[in-house]
């Protein structure tokens, strides 16, 4: 099979195309012809040393996938041959076939294709998790998430939207920001021309919003806890700015009972990781089959062009998600 390799840590200039032997499933797990495997952030950062697969996965990158099962490890019922999923994968999907736990592989939604289909399992495991799960997202409240053009933002509005809640996003350009509006979003902010804090505090006043979505970190720490509301949840699930925080103020959590809560999706269990999987099915499929939500796919490379992949992925240019195509 063909597969992505990374010739060294570094930029998109180490990516490189290789053949390898296709992988055989052992026990629980499945193995899949790939029709499509999702770009995202962690792979880019796996390419520049900063991210490394857990213990035990391939250091081929890619998270998540969709395609055709074309093989069964032991113990495993279903999916079966011939089935069409999508799965989150700990590493392996820049690949023409790659292993998933039988039990992360969710079916092709009948309102997408496979291809689309490969743009659902990071973002929505993410954003499902961690806005609804983590935090406590409820009808009626309302949703701050930054970066919201990205694919976990574009993914995190419609989901806020579909389950009652209002939506502010900050964006970093007037188009993105039209973007996230036609997704559903309530308040768009452009956060290179405007203080999203002053902007925010103008509309919902004293009270603040319950939920903040972050992916920035560093100074922004500060300001998404000036803007929560009394019980508001500050969810954190990157740090493009910096992991660390200095002369950091904690009356404001104490006085107004905040939550600082946050988390990755890569290291986690299996078992974790499949108890997301059964909320996701439970409570999300059924949107996608009626096409209420979906992945938005801003674009698409073969296999071979995973580099431009990573240079459109690292220029923020994009609004949505990134795939690569195998042909298959």
């Amino acid at each position: 099979m063909r597969q992505v390799y990374f010739e060294g840590a570094g930029g998109p200039e180490v990516i490189r195309i290789g053949e390898a032997k296709a992988p055989r499933p052992g026990p629980g797990k499945v193995l899949i012809e790939v029709v499509a495997a999702g770009v995202n952030r962690p792979d880019c950062m796996q390419r520049a040393g900063l991210y490394p697969p857990p213990k035990g996965e391939t250091d081929i990158p890619g998270l998540e996938i969709a395609g055709r099962v074309v093989a069964r490890g032991e113990g495993v019922s279903a999916p079966r041959e011939g089935d069409e999923v999508c799965a989150l994968v700990g590493s392996g999907g820049y690949a023409d076939y790659a292993l998933a736990d039988a039990v992360l592989c969710l079916p092709v939604p009948r309102g997408l294709s496979a291809v689309e289909a490969a743009g659902v399992p990071e973002t929505f495991f993410t954003v499902y998790d961690n806005v609804f799960t983590r935090g406590r997202l409820k009808p009626g409240e309302t949703l701050l998430v930054h970066g919201g053009s990205s694919g976990i933002g574009s993914t995190a509005i419609q989901l806020a939207k579909q389950f009652g809640a209002s939506v502010f996003v900050t964006a970093g350009s007037s188009d993105k920001c039209a973007f996230c509006r036609t997704l559903g979003a309530d308040v768009a902010i452009n956060y290179k021309t405007q203080d999203f804090v002053e902007e925010v505090k103008a509309i919902v006043g004293k009270r603040g919003v319950d939920v903040v979505l972050d992916m920035v970190g560093g100074t922004y720490l500060a300001k998404n806890i000036s803007i929560l509301a009394s019980e508001g949840r500050l969810v954190q699930i990157a740090c493009s700015q910096s992991g660390r925080v200095e002369n950091f103020d904690l009356w404001p959590i104490l006085l107004r009972r905040l939550t600082l809560t946050g988390s990755t999706l890569r290291a986690r269990t299996v078992q974790q990781k499949a108890e997301i999987a059964a909320l996701l099915r439970e409570n999300v499929w059924p949107l996608l089959d009626k096409g209420a939500v979906k992945p938005i796919i801003h674009a698409t490379f073969p296999l071979e062009e995973a580099r431009r992949a990573h240079e459109m992925m690292e220029s923020s240019s994009h609004m949505g998600k990134i795939l690569l195509l195998t042909g298959k």
